[in-house]
């Protein structure tokens, strides 16, 4: 109740909820492929790796090719 939870609650409909439809609609999570918890879990958790590996993707896109060397180097 206290205006930084109202910032919090009001940012999370950008970022949390933004993440489950794009699961839903781009990701096909409407409906479960796969019969069982393992199976569907297992479907979950890729979708997540997907969406996981885009937001990687975007955010080194953005920082430019030097930040992607140096990044590969330290490692």
């Amino acid at each position: 109740l206290s205006e930084r939870g109202k910032q919090l609650y009001k940012r999370r409909s950008q970022t949390i909820e933004r993440s489950f439809a794009d699961a839903k609609e781009l990701h096909e999570l409407r409906y479960a492929r796969y019969r069982g918890l393992a199976k569907v879990r297992e479907q979950c958790l890729l979708i997540a790796v997907a969406q996981n590996i885009k937001k990687m993707a975007l955010l080194l896109s953005k920082r430019g090719k030097g930040f992607v060397i140096r990044l590969i180097y330290q490692i």
